[in-house]
């Protein structure tokens, strides 16, 4: 079992940042692919970006360029430094975690869950 924590959420305006962090507890040992998705009130929960066991990454087109993910193994931290916010990027983030070292942007692939940390950016 995986217990995943979320932080770094807030308020800022259009054009600021935010570093957000997953930190994660339990069954870490094993390698899993990570995986930061965001859902606004109405929508599904969509993904956002995720980083392989081997350290791969990828992005959803909306963020690339602005987002990058990373992960501190040492200290269990999954980490997301997003900046250029805009207002579009307004939801709830949630930390992720797969038993497949592999990722595939489906949320139904993740076996893990945080709670989530919410963001606001106003314009």
């Amino acid at each position: 079992q995986v217990h995943l924590v979320e932080s770094g959420g807030g308020s800022v305006q259009a054009g600021g940042s935010l570093r957000l962090s997953c930190a994660a507890s339990g069954d870490t040992g094993s390698r899993g692919c990570m995986a930061w998705f965001r859902q606004t009130p109405g929508k599904e929960r969509e993904w956002v970006s995720s980083i392989s066991s081997f350290g791969g990454t990828s992005y959803r087109d909306s963020v690339k360029g602005r987002f990058t993910i990373s992960k501190d193994s040492a200290k269990n931290t999954l980490l997301l430094r997003m900046d250029s916010l805009k207002p579009e990027d307004t939801a709830m983030y949630y930390c992720a975690r797969a038993r497949s070292g592999g990722c595939v942007p489906y949320e139904s692939y993740y076996n893990f869950w945080g709670q989530g940390t919410q963001v606001t950016v106003s314009s």
